[in-house]
């Protein structure tokens, strides 16, 4: 059973009935700027969960930054009961850079828990797990692909957690599964606080993709409704009767360096031996087809129009029973 209680981040509190806007101090810029995180912080009178709904852990992953202001900007927050967080940027010196790790290189979702004296990367984790993590009942990630790869709208759960998969099945994404927790990462942190977590990937960096944010502002809203939160809105941004479930997963990799040109679309269902795509030398004499190992799903597919041997162009999964 929730209580209600009040939120407390950088040594100001938000008390039940309240909405504020909170910033955690960082650090500074070497002209002397003040960097801090901004925090919306919906407390709401009557009882309920505090879930947290972050974005911009990594710099350039700004789909999710622009759910969580789309939902703000459309006043999504404003919960009837619980407390929402809403961190539209966490990593704010990879926004600035256009980059997905912190000015000394280190990413910032491979340092958590920190240290309060650490790298820039560790500061932020330790001030966050200690400002806004210790705080909250259920966590949903923000992120998108990486390296021009485009993720197609997923959710990822911990296997151990069961109330992270149960997270993923309100969610409802278009695809969903669990993924090994990575030693540094914030969901990992999450899940040794007993906090359920859940990771949603969609698109890829420094491109907005409207679908994308649908999906995820949807996803945001059936977990909102799900504990009372607030009412489900009509008609909604997309709509689908559930998630499918991911099996096992393979990379499928460049056989040969060259142009490469996908000839499936992301999300699409494929047959074993299937063509997948191309890979060809510019001079059009070899060329290689990348087929199908098995029947199944592909939810990713690397954008870069010329690649080395062995790069990962296509993430296929197979689905559950």
């Amino acid at each position: 059973m929730h209580k209600n209680k009040t939120i407390t981040i950088g040594g100001e509190s938000v008390k039940p009935g309240e909405t504020k806007l909170l910033k955690i101090p960082i650090d500074r810029l070497p002209t002397g700027t003040l960097i801090d995180i901004p925090a919306y912080v919906f407390n709401a009178k009557k009882p309920g969960p505090t879930l947290l709904v972050q974005a911009g852990l990594h710099g350039d992953e700004i789909n999710g930054i622009e759910i969580v202001r789309r939902m703000l900007a459309e006043k999504r927050f404003h919960v009837s009961a619980g407390a929402i967080i809403a961190v539209p940027v966490l990593n704010i010196f990879g926004f600035i850079h256009f980059s997905r790790d912190v000015p000394d290189g280190k990413d910032v979702n491979r340092s958590f828990p920190g240290t309060k004296s650490g790298s820039m990367a560790g500061r932020i984790a330790y001030h966050y797990m200690t400002s806004i993590l210790n705080q909250i009942d259920y966590g949903i990630d923000l992120h998108t692909g990486g390296s021009q790869r485009h993720n197609f709208p997923q959710v990822r759960y911990t296997e151990k957690d069961e109330e992270s998969a149960k997270l993923a099945e309100i969610f409802n994404a278009p695809i969903s599964f669990s993924s090994k927790l990575i030693k540094g990462s914030f969901r990992n942190a999450a899940f040794l606080m007993k906090k359920p977590t859940i990771v949603y990937e969609a698109g890829e960096s420094m491109r907005l993709d409207d679908y994308s944010i649908l999906e995820g502002m949807q996803g945001i809203l059936n977990i909102m409704s799900h504990f009372g939160m607030a009412q489900p809105i009509t008609p909604p941004y997309v709509q689908r009767s559930k998630t499918t479930r991911i099996d096992s997963r393979k990379w499928l990799r460049a056989p040969t360096a060259g142009m490469f040109i996908p000839k499936i679309s992301n999300g699409s269902e494929v047959h074993k031996g299937q063509i997948l795509g191309i890979v060809s030398d510019t001079y059009a004499k070899h060329t290689k087809t990348i087929k199908a190992p098995f029947d199944g799903l592909v939810f990713c597919i690397n954008h870069q129009a010329v690649v080395n041997q062995g790069e990962a162009l296509f993430h296929l999964g197979t689905k559950k029973p």
